[in-house]
């Protein structure tokens, strides 16, 4: 039980650097809930409080639940589509880090041209990456799954 609860955590902490990076708030506020109720159900474990333990179990389903969704989300299942700012709580037009920075992407910043834009504005071209961004971000909902089941 320890070892998976630390295997949990490294993950959550994991995903929550990459949510940080990308100011995906829904993912990080997801991933602080995930990494303290692991610490109350380790607890509960440990100390044998059947709280704790209810809580974690009832969190899990949550967990897992929000996981699919993740998935769903970025595959486009069902009408979403990963091109909303769902993620961000429509706050801001921030992505998926994985997005810019995948395993291979080759990241360009182009500045526009045309006369009324503003100087700080530019556009993002990626090119060559291995892995698309959407398939990474599945597959750390995937491992999150399979660690939490």
């Amino acid at each position: 039980m320890f070892c998976l609860c630390v295997f949990l955590q490294l993950a959550a902490l994991e995903r929550q650097i990459f949510d940080f990076l990308g100011f995906q708030w829904a993912p990080i506020l997801g991933n602080f809930l995930q990494i303290i109720v692991v610490i109350l159900g380790l607890f509960g474990t440990i100390q044998y409080r059947p709280r704790y333990i209810v809580v974690y179990t009832v969190w899990t389903a949550l967990w897992v639940t929000w996981n699919v969704f993740i998935i769903c989300f970025y595959l486009e299942v069902g009408g979403l589509s990963k091109e909303t700012d769902l993620m961000t709580f429509n706050i801001s037009m921030h992505r998926s880090w994985w997005r810019e920075h995948g395993p291979g992407c080759i990241r360009r910043v182009v500045r526009p041209s045309a006369p009324g834009i503003l100087e700080d504005y530019s556009y993002v071209s990626v090119t060559g990456c291995i892995i698309d961004f959407q398939y990474l971000e599945v597959i750390h909902s995937a491992i999150q799954i399979l660690l939490s089941v």
